[in-house]
């Protein structure tokens, strides 16, 4: 096993009626600002609990974070911030809304021209706002993270910005804010999910058995209760474990001292820039090719993920292509489309992305073997 430091200052709020206890850990003098997306949280009686929780409160709103947050939206929320002097920022939503939350955060108190110059760049973001979260959409893992995805029209880009000063300094997971949920979301939350596990467990072994183990059981977790959230919206305990193991997925524990791969969402980035795609459904595109093309690479890896996780038998070559197309089976079982060509979209149209993000990062992947050239093969694989 290699070395690593594990950081999670994120305190889990768990369980229905959470939302009740937010206050507990927000101190009285703060002047919040709420941030939400398109107003479900309205319809769902979220927003009136929070504004229950919150009694009392100086507050603030911003509304009409996009599904895909974009800088241009965010830069208007951080000049409400520094107009209304806010001191924390409460992010009401999905991973996208948090998302948005961690670049204001951090932009608020940015002291170069540009903010968006932080992207990628972690020396540049100093202490940002504090950050708390009411999670309403189980998928991305940014409750428990430090790590945001932007995008940005004006340059065609969808790109990511970490900092340990971006963790949430908590986060309410109750699950009957997923009741209603559309299967849509519900599905790309999944789907989301399951190839955060798989871009840091599908690599090639380093010894670490606890957390391959850690990692197996949160994918069974999401294979074993997809059906029973899509069959029973209301079913409490297959949500409570959806949530539960998105979260688990991408809190950094699962990758602590494991090589790490992320290939499938460098790609999946830039087709949601190109086409406007689900993030989810970009995934459910990439990973079964891109698994397919890394085969030799990643061999053990995939023949111990066909046997643990989907009770596969045989040699290790048949293991590995059987456990692929059972990935890509679950995928088509939840109700997600795998190809480009059932969306109405010709691969060739994508290979732009290859020269994007190798221009921009050089060749990508656990073992740097992804060049402008495996990309463009991976994504016509995927027609």
């Amino acid at each position: 096993m290699r070395n690593f430091t594990y950081y999670n200052p994120t305190t889990i709020l768990f369980g229905k009626g959470s939302i009740a206890e937010m206050n507990t850990l927000l101190p009285m003098d703060l002047k919040i600002m709420i941030l939400a997306g398109g107003g479900s949280i309205k319809s769902n009686g979220v927003y009136n609990q929070t504004r229950a929780a919150l009694s009392g409160y100086s507050t603030v709103e911003f509304w009409g974070i996009p599904p895909n947050p974009e800088y241009e939206i965010c830069m208007k929320a951080v000049a409400k911030v520094k107009e209304e002097k806010v001191d924390f920022l409460l992010a009401v939503g999905g991973g996208s809304v948090l998302d948005a939350a961690k670049f204001i955060a951090a932009a608020a108190r940015y002291e170069g021209v540009d903010p968006w110059d932080m992207m990628g760049d972690r020396s540049s973001i100093k202490p940002a706002l504090p950050i708390g979260s009411i999670l309403t959409l189980p998928a991305t893992g940014s409750e428990a993270n430090g790590n945001a995805v932007i995008s940005r029209k004006q340059f065609s880009q969808k790109l990511a910005l970490s900092s340990p000063s971006l963790w949430p300094q908590f986060a309410v997971l109750d699950p009957e804010t997923t009741f209603s949920l559309p299967d849509r979301q519900t599905i790309n939350g999944i789907v989301d999910a399951f190839v955060h596990v798989a871009e840091q467990y599908l690599t090639h072994d380093v010894n670490t058995p606890l957390q391959d183990r850690q990692a197996e059981g949160i994918l069974l977790t999401l294979i074993e209760e997809a059906p029973k959230v899509l069959s029973e919206p209301g079913n409490y305990d297959a949500r409570a474990n959806i949530m539960w193991s998105a979260t688990n997925a991408l809190n950094t524990l699962i990758g602590c001292g494991v090589v790490q791969d992320w290939a499938t969402h460098m790609i999946g980035h830039e087709l949601t820039v190109i086409h406007g795609l689900d993030h989810a459904r970009t995934l459910a595109i990439v990973l079964p090719s891109l698994l397919r093309f890394q085969k030799e690479h990643k061999l053990g890896k995939l023949a111990q993920y066909g046997r643990r996780v989907w009770g596969l038998n045989g040699p290790d070559d048949l293991v590995a292509d059987a456990a692929v197309n059972k990935t890509e089976e679950f995928f088509r079982e939840t109700g997600i489309k795998t190809k480009f060509s059932e969306y109405g979209i010709d691969a060739e149209s994508c290979l732009i992305a290859g020269e994007r993000i190798t221009t921009r990062m050089g060749p990508i992947g656990e073992r740097g073997n992804l060049t402008k050239e495996a990309i463009e093969t991976i994504l016509k694989n995927s027609q």
